[in-house]
């Protein structure tokens, strides 16, 4: 079962919505031994993952998937972790970090001394100032149209989630160090991760030396939209290769792409079969791992990970939740279960550039006939009989602003199906509607199917446009509508603009209103918890008045392990389950 959902990232080590949704529901089931056994060190770890690998950068806009993000958290350097109840934890096996001034804000970042990259090249403030590049959309000044084409100026870094917050050129740079100062208060400045790749391989895969990278750093200007100054060719070299150059189905002969600079480095992927992970031998600090090698088993169907899990072939899961997968692992001796819900939830988006849905009665009636309900009951209900349809595009249930959300939002207009009212605001139209969803994951096969059945009573023809490569077509716009999930880590707010901003490069079903989009970029600089509250729950407000599209139902979540894995917790977050990837030990 695929189930390849899209990342709430900033584009460094940022995240998305504030609070947590992931509550425990079930216990664990009796194991042939506990966690608090003593366990050796050493051995190899094999873990089933849903879907393969497609890119080793996370952070752009076709790179931005759940897989893509696990490898992120094995492999690259992180100045923070997220601990237990998502709260955010300084990583000084990397560095530090430290507010030294709130007015205006300046963050100073320092590498470790002996902080090394795998090939055993130290980290330098040239890394520092490759990932703030990246992060900041300092030298962008890109004017693009409705489809994301450039129209004038240059764009540089390709941003899943776009650029958030504003920075001066960084100072009081050293060998090691160097000092953030934004432009305005930026809410979670605590979140950016200035790094992620090694300036030195970067630029030698550009074709540039890293002393004419960090030269054209220098030289080129801050964006300008209005008056864009020409092109940097150096800088839009090493960007090119940021943008493109990680992009990989197998592994890569190029080894110096596999340079890491976290606890694990890629040493082996065989395409639909598995990628090898080995430690990281320059990586020092409480988060080494304590096992030799990670396997990463492609395994999409839940059933056949429950066997794989059975025969000893892994030793651990995280498949989609589903009553059968949970009643297998029930009924197996020796298998440890862990359930919660995520921080994720699946969701119907509209296409704005479609032009069957430029007529909001044709987008309003179509939401009429989407049944929610008869969706939960089929796919959450059978494992969680509390759940209830999800009424917010951007609060869950039990994280504050959730019932303020709902209660203003007006999403009740959409809680029972209302085909009556649908052919009223079509009035006698028979509009086509193709939509956009992963053809090899079950249960948005069977959402598109339910979806398909009742709109036709409406008049709607629902053109089947699923995919097993949906991923890569959603950036493209070729649907009317789409079917996904969306998972964050649980802190953070950077996932506002990147829904609701306008032209945002994360806003894949292109939603355009100028106050949504205005109040989207203001929550990044709002630092007052109440208002900031207040403004995501305008949002969510207009996104139903606009008939942005339908949230349907928080996505539930399961870890499953056997008796010879130790240290797995649950975490609905989008690192899943290997969240705590250096507390495990296998004997």
């Amino acid at each position: 079962m695929n189930i390849t959902k899209r990342r709430w990232r900033q584009v460094i080590g940022s995240v998305a919505i504030a609070g947590s949704a992931a509550v425990v529901l079930a216990g664990c089931t009796t194991s042939t031994s506990s966690d608090s056994e003593t366990s050796s060190s050493g051995g190899t770890v094999t873990v089933a993952e849903v879907n393969e690998a497609t890119s080793f950068n996370y952070n752009t806009p076709q790179g931005n998937l759940d897989t893509n993000g696990f490898i992120w958290q094995l492999t690259q350097p992180q100045f923070m972790t997220l601990g237990t109840n998502y709260k955010v934890e300084p990583n000084t096996d990397l560095g530090t970090y430290k507010k030294i001034s709130s007015s205006p804000l300046k963050v100073r970042y320092t590498l470790n001394k002996n902080a090394k990259w795998s090939d055993g090249k130290p980290m330098t403030s040239d890394d520092l100032l490759l990932g703030w590049a990246q992060s900041s959309g300092y030298y962008e000044s890109a004017t693009t149209d409705a489809d994301g084409n450039v129209t004038k100026g240059t764009q540089y870094f390709a941003s899943a989630a776009g650029y958030p917050f504003q920075t001066d050129y960084p100072t009081n740079i050293t060998k090691q160090s160097i000092t953030i100062t934004y432009k305005k208060p930026y809410v979670d400045w605590n979140l950016v991760n200035p790094i992620q790749f090694p300036a030195h391989v970067v630029s030698q895969e550009a074709g540039v030396s890293e002393s004419a990278f960090v030269k054209a750093l220098k030289d080129t200007p801050a964006g300008n939209t209005a008056s864009p100054a020409p092109a940097n060719d150096t800088l839009k070299k090493v960007a090119s290769f940021i943008n493109t150059g990680y992009d990989q189905t197998s592994l890569p002969s190029d080894k110096k792409l596999l340079v890491s600079g976290g606890p694990l480095q890629v040493s082996a992927w065989t395409p639909k079969q598995s990628m090898t992970f080995s430690k990281n031998p320059y990586y020092k600090g409480k988060h080494e791992v304590q096992f030799n090698k990670l396997v990463m088993r492609f395994i999409g169907d839940a059933n056949a990970q429950v066997t794989a899990l059975q025969n000893g072939e892994v030793d651990a899961i995280q498949p989609q939740a589903s009553a059968d997968t949970v009643k297998a692992l029930k009924q197996a001796s020796g298998i440890t279960i862990q359930q919660g819900s995520q921080v994720a939830y699946d969701h119907l988006d509209l296409n704005f550039g479609s032009s069957v849905f430029k007529d909001e009665n044709v987008r309003k009636a179509f939401l009429m006939t989407i049944p929610r309900q008869q969706i939960l009951d089929s796919i959450v209900t059978p494992i969680n009989k509390s759940a209830k349809v999800l009424n917010s595009q951007l609060f869950l249930p039990g994280q504050k602003g959730y019932d303020e959300a709902v209660k203003n939002n007006n999403s009740d207009e959409y809680n029972k199906v209302d085909i009556a009212g649908a052919k009223k605001l079509l009035n006698g139209a028979t509009p086509t509607v193709k939509i956009l969803y992963n053809t090899e994951n079950p249960n948005r096969v069977d959402t598109f199917q339910a979806i398909q059945a009742s709109a036709a009573k409406a008049g709607f023809k629902v053109v089947d446009g699923g995919s097993p490569d949906w991923s890569s077509l959603l950036t493209g716009g070729n649907y009317d509508a789409s079917l996904f999930g969306w998972v964050n880590p649980g802190a953070g707010n950077a996932a506002v603009p990147q829904l609701f901003q306008t032209g945002n490069s994360g806003n894949y079903n292109r939603f355009a209103d100028e106050k949504a989009s205005k109040l989207a970029v203001d929550t990044q600089t709002t630092l007052d918890a109440s208002k900031l509250q207040s403004m995501k729950v305008d949002i969510d407000k207009i996104s139903f008045n606009d008939a942005y599209g339908l949230p349907l139902f928080q996505l539930p979540g399961i870890f499953a392990t056997n008796s010879t894995l130790h240290g797995v917790k649950y975490f609905g977050g989008q690192n899943g389950i290997f969240w705590n990837v250096w507390d495990w030990t296998k004997g």
